[in-house]
């Protein structure tokens, strides 16, 4: 048994595992949702194994205490972090302003293949926010407004931002670049059936030229294509607060032949039925983010430096530093000279 356990401790091993990390970690880079989360657990999993059998077999390990705790913290956050991988959750969501989280218009959803999460009972109503810009359009402090209900049933407001994420159930709200504006539109069909919801436009202001869409009403063929002049106090050249409230918007209505500018609240009549545009509201872009291993790869992590310093300290202080000899010679040329 120790001849096998010495043989997996082998620094080879621990050179090849360290190779198919970073081949894992070169595959993995900017998550594409095609590569298995395996491509970084496996050397994860075989870098643990090495470091165990080197804890069990090496008495240059476990005979000293400090470099015991730093290969033990080492181990722990390998396998950590192949446990975060295997149970991880990533996704981006866009949530209109006065509308609650929805699970179904989730983008780029990367679920790891042990992820046990019950992101279905995530529950936030998005409000309005700000985001602060330095000249240059150099993107300050996000700040996002958002209710979320509390065990007596009432919602209770929370400001979210890019380092300041919402935190529900293991499950980390991150805002991001992507936000803009969008309209909130009313279609009544020829019936009289009514629908209301809202059309997200790019996001603003890295498309503030380009602040258009479609859309197709349901039972008709003919897209209607939008687009939106906005005041926003936009400028470039200056500090800017970018706030949806104090912003305004005309909604120009392309169908067909028609342009047709609407204000807030003004409406036309369009084959199979009457459009209304009811308001400009504002969108924001989250990057969801859900890894349970966080707080106890912070923990592994202070135990590894700390090991690491133990073992260090150890040893200095039984090799005091002591003050060389000079050189009898070297002391003769001194004089001589």
């Amino acid at each position: 048994m120790m001849v096998w356990l010495r043989r997996l401790a082998s620094t080879r091993l621990t050179l090849l595992g360290m190779a198919l990390l970073a081949i894992g970690a070169g595959l993995s880079y900017g998550n594409p949702v095609e590569i298995s989360a395996w491509v970084l657990t496996a050397p994860l999993l075989f870098l643990a194994l090495n470091l165990f059998a080197a804890i069990l077999t090496q008495p240059g390990i476990n005979r000293r205490p400090g470099l015991l705790m730093f290969h033990i913290g080492l181990l722990s956050i390998c396998i950590l972090a192949a446990i975060g991988r295997l149970t991880h959750f990533e996704a981006r969501v866009e949530v209109s302003q006065d509308s609650a989280f929805d699970m179904a218009a989730m983008e780029d959803v990367q679920i790891g293949p042990l992820h046990q999460g019950e992101l279905d009972k995530i529950q936030f109503v998005q409000q309005a926010y700000t985001v602060e810009y330095r000249a240059g359009l150099v993107r300050g402090i996000t700040r996002s407004h958002v209710l979320i209900p509390d065990k007596q049933g009432a919602w209770q407001p929370k400001v979210v931002g890019d380092d300041t994420p919402l935190i529900i159930d293991g499950y980390r709200f991150y805002t991001t670049f992507n936000k803009g504006f969008a309209a909130v539109l009313t279609w009544v069909t020829e019936q009289g059936d009514a629908m209301t919801g809202t059309l997200h436009m790019p996001s603003y202001p890295l498309f503030d030229y380009k602040q258009a869409n479609s859309w197709t009403p349901p039972g008709s063929q003919d897209e209607i294509k939008f687009w939106l002049r906005l005041e926003t106090g936009y400028d470039k050249e200056a500090d800017w607060l970018l706030d949806g409230s104090k912003s305004d918007g005309v909604l120009v209505v392309n169908d067909g032949d028609q342009r047709i500018e609407l204000q807030p609240g003004q409406g036309i009549e369009l084959p199979g039925g009457y459009l209304r545009y009811e308001a400009l509201s504002t969108w924001m872009g989250y990057k969801i983010f859900y890894d349970p291993t966080l707080t106890w790869l912070f923990i592994a992590a202070m135990l590894t430096v700390f090991g690491l310093c133990l073992h260090y300290w150890s040893k200095f202080q039984n090799q005091p530093m002591t003050t060389p000899k000079r050189d009898a010679n070297m002391k003769d040329k001194v004089r001589q000279a």
